[in-house]
This record gives structure tokens, sequence and C-alpha cells, in this order.
């Protein structure tokens, strides 16, 4: 059995660092050539180090994290990756945060973590049910959900579709005039202010 260790902080410019979660895998027993790292958002699935750290790990290691947002920060997220890593045989353990130490490989931390994973799934249900609720009610109020419609006739848009009108102009120097992104220039040169196919003119 082999500990890989993961850790991840969110910026890239030094004003977060590794040192409390290396410290702590060091100390857990992970060697430090197996310890793998990422500067990224835990809103990203795929990151580099932890993809890594996935292709080296194997049926009968264990993952060694310091917190369980240390691999997400979804809920939805790390469940489906602890249970995906259950799955092929590979352990899970959180050495702090909620619920205090989370160890999969004994009969306490899968229940502990299968409490969690049911909580996840609460919380999703409660999620859908109030959405579901809310369009409901704005429905019956006369309102319907979805994106606001596009007012054609602001001053806004009629200066977007003289300013595309005039093929000297690139679509990205209008949109930086008006501040705009450029799905909303292609709203507004539409005639209807619906969807319209990307125009084929560049830059």
């Amino acid at each position: 059995m082999t500990q890989y260790g993961y850790m991840r902080v969110s910026k890239h410019d030094g004003s977060q660092v590794f040192d409390l979660q290396y410290d702590s895998l060091r100390a857990a027993g992970v060697a430090e050539k197996d310890i793998y790292e990422d500067r990224m958002s835990g809103r990203k699935e795929h990151r580099p180090g932890l993809d890594a750290c996935f292709k080296a790990i194997h049926r009968g290691d264990v993952l060694v994290v310091w917190k369980l947002d240390r691999l997400g920060r979804s809920t939805q997220h790390l469940v489906k990756v602890v249970n995906d890593l259950t799955a092929e045989g590979i352990g899970v353990h959180v050495l702090t945060g909620m619920g205090g130490p989370i160890d999969t490989t004994t009969a306490n931390g899968k229940l502990l973590f299968n409490i969690f994973a049911t909580l996840a799934e609460f919380e999703a249900d409660l999620i859908r049910e109030r959405t579901v609720a809310g369009l409901a009610a704005a429905r019956a109020r006369g309102r319907k959900g979805g994106r606001p419609r596009l007012d054609t006739s602001s001053s806004k848009v009629a200066m977007a579709k003289r300013l595309y009108a005039d093929k000297t102009n690139t679509p990205s120097a209008i949109c930086k005039t008006l501040n705009i992104s450029r799905a909303t220039l292609y709203r507004y040169v539409n005639t209807g202010g619906g969807n319209v196919a990307k125009p084929s003119r560049t830059a």
C-alpha cells in the first residue's frame, strides 16, 4: 500500500502557500515524491496535479488530503470522486475539516462518508425543490424563468447595429466600445433580438 497526497491552493500570486497542507501530509506518512499539487480553483474537475495523482494511484493505495475542500468545492463532485475511488479499491483519508478525520478504509470512516453523501443528496433535492417552487410561483404571477427578453429598442442596440453595419469595425472593437460580450453583440444585431448564428466576421 502506498499513500499519495494531494494539496491545492486557489491563487497563483504566492499569497497562498502549501506549508500547512504539506506538513500535515508528511506527518501522516506520505512520501515527498508522492505528493501532488495544483494552484487553481477547486471548481475545476480536471486539474493537472490531481489528474497525475489519479494516474499514479492504484488499487489498495490511499489518497490523503488535508481537507475535503482541497479536492473540490462542489459537494456532489466530492462525493463522486470519493465513490469512484472507493469503487476502484482506493481509500481516501481526510486529515481534518468537516466531520473530523475521515478514513474510508475503516468501517467508521465508510459510515461517516455515507452520511456525508446522504446529506449532499438531500441538499441537491432541496435546491431542485426550491427552483421548481420558485418557477411555479413566478408563473402564477405571470412571469417566466429564463433569460430576460432583449430590449431591441434601446439606444445601445441601435448603436451596436450601426457600428456592426460599418465593415471597418471588428466585433472585438465594438464589444470593447460598448462594454458587451460577443454573444450580446450578435443578439443585438439580429433584428428580432433572439438567438442568431455567429456571424463569419472575425477579430
